[in-house]
């Protein structure tokens, strides 16, 4: 027998050949536990011989199982023991902490300096004066949603809730962020999985996202139906309608919550069948061109009551977004604002190839938006949020000063909330009771507390951007700017950002002296009437 197959079986061997020859001895207390457990691990050893899935076990009987319980318990060890404050997968544990800081109403004051390489290619901070404000009053910091076309504008938080539906995140979940929201004063956005009943039970201010799948307001073939969507829009809790078009972990996919999945709560929210596959398919059908898109806003707005009605997504083709913004010029039609959701979002599963190579990062498409609606004069009526990975006062104002007005937060809210970043979300396990229909896994997920995490996370973040601010020399988030915005390039070179990136003057793609070839080829590109690009010649 060679060594290596003595070294592979050895320990399957010695568990039977023990079991065995204790049968007759078990009359002694102290050798029948043994027996048990060898008992136990032999046929524990048999099975693995027979069983073909892990080639693994077969060849190691027994030995082989520590291989998958290891690999099973690899993120927690990762987590809790090897990984650096800094190390980000996809949050960092500076980061997270952070968010628990401040949602207990703890210090998160840093002694002894910072831990990051400020002369890392990549660092960014904010320029401070000479002469910094007086603190401002972080309640103070709101911005008005609703253009000349809206009649029941909103006054918004400069940091909200970002969409996540009931049916993803649990009952509990969604009870505690709206009763935080409420004590704050800020919007719970619903998510596409439409308003469930634990949206309403604390009344706190919501963003109705309205998916491709019409959810809360479809009708039996899943398409949109105008007469229940006017029932749920007048609501007087209802602020805003945001159409999604796309999101950023995703963007063009669409989605399936199998059958198995779907409760009776979540079949009555969503208005759809028990026992059926509940579909989000990857574009809309109530509209299928940029005009038609504009026309739909205009729709929900009238039978909405006039209240602010604006859409979400993710950049992918830049001459597709300028599509719609022709379509505004052509129809007269303005949503009343756009968020701008970045690939690095996402609190829903999706395919690696997705989460990893789809979709451009928030920053950049918050940029491009930005300057296109400076560049038709049209950016003073619609105003911009943005959505990706924004847990501090710094990512805050870091998007703020890139064009946004206000900011959203998903993740960040739901570490206020007791995640821990377990990453099974999609498994129905979560630990925390976040992330999951078990009633059992939610019920440790005890709502007042964590809706007074919620509001204390949102309180503690904006007084913090209070004082970055006065730091700035600045009064309100509205008057950050590129130029308040810095990062090193190189050990020896720092930039603003307003020398980093090209920002279009107002009416300068009207005029057509554009600053900067892409804008100027994308522009010509962008067809109001489909979002398939126009053909343009070569320079």
């Amino acid at each position: 027998m060679s060594l290596s197959l003595l070294s592979r079986y050895a320990f399957f061997a010695v568990c039977v050949i023990f079991t065995l020859a204790s049968l007759p001895f078990l009359e002694h207390d102290w050798l029948w536990p043994i027996t048990a457990v060898t008992g136990v691990l032999s046929l524990l050893g048999l099975f693995d011989l027979m069983q073909s899935p892990h080639a693994v076990r077969r060849n190691y009987p027994i030995l082989g199982n520590i291989r998958y319980l290891v690999e099973g318990i690899r993120p927690e060890i990762r987590q809790y023991l090897l990984e650096s404050d800094s190390d980000a997968l996809p949050f960092s544990r500076a980061q997270r902490s952070l968010v628990y800081s401040r949602a207990k109403n703890e210090t998160a004051d840093k002694p002894f300096g910072t831990l990051i390489d400020v002369y890392q290619s990549g660092f960014e901070f904010i320029g401070h004066s000479m002469r910094p404000s007086p603190l401002s009053d972080p309640s103070t910091f709101r911005v008005t949603v609703g253009g000349p076309q809206c009649t029941q504008p909103y006054s918004a938080s400069v940091f909200n809730i970002s969409a996540m539906s009931f049916g993803s995140l649990s009952a509990n979940a969604i009870r505690a962020l709206n009763q935080g929201a409420k004590l704050g004063n800020f919007a719970h956005d619903t998510g596409e999985g439409s308003i469930s009943p634990y949206h309403r039970e604390h009344g706190g201010d919501l963003t109705w996202e309205l998916g491709s799948g019409y959810f809360g307001c479809r009708t039996s073939d899943g398409r949109f139906d105008p007469e229940r969507f006017a029932t749920q829009a007048q609501n007087p809790q209802v602020r805003m309608i945001e159409i999604k078009m796309s999101q950023g972990a995703k963007p063009g996919h669409g989605g399936i919550l199998p059958k198995h999945k779907v409760t009776q709560e979540i079949a009555d929210t969503r208005g759809i069948m028990m026992g059926e596959d509940c579909v989000s398919p990857s574009r809309h059908s109530a509209f299928s061109t940029p005009i038609e898109l504009m026309h739909f806003i205009q729709q929900l707005r009238e039978l909405s009551g006039g209240k602010p009605v604006g859409f979400k997504f993710c950049l992918g083709h830049p001459w597709e977004f300028m599509g719609i913004a022709k379509a505004m010029l052509e129809t007269g039609i303005l949503p009343d604002f756009i968020v701008v959701d970045g690939k690095e979002g996402g609190t829903g599963a999706a395919p690696v190839e997705f989460t990893d190579h789809i979709g451009v990062p928030m920053r950049e498409g918050l940029l491009f938006v930005h300057n296109t609606l400076v560049g038709l004069n049209l950016r003073d009526k619609i105003k911009l949020g943005a959505s990706g990975k924004i847990v501090s006062a710094f990512d805050i104002a870091s998007v703020l000063a890139i064009g946004a007005d206000w900011a959203n937060s998903a993740r960040g809210f739901m570490f206020a909330i007791g995640c821990i970043q377990s990453q099974s979300c999609h498994t129905n396990k979560c630990p925390t009771g976040v992330a999951t229909q078990d009633a059992l896994r939610q019920r440790a997920l005890v709502v007042p507390d964590k809706a007074q995490r919620v509001y204390n996370f949102h309180r503690n973040t904006l007084k913090a951007l209070a004082e970055m601010l006065a730091a700035a020399g600045l009064e309100h988030p509205s008057q950050l700017s590129a130029k308040h915005l810095v990062r090193r390039m190189s050990a020896t070179e720092i930039k603003l950002f307003s020398q980093l990136h090209v920002f279009l003057k107002p009416g300068e793609l009207l005029t057509g002296e554009v600053n900067g070839e892409f804008y100027s080829r994308m522009w010509q590109m962008a067809r109001a009437d489909s979002f398939e690009p126009q053909e343009v010649a070569a320079a």
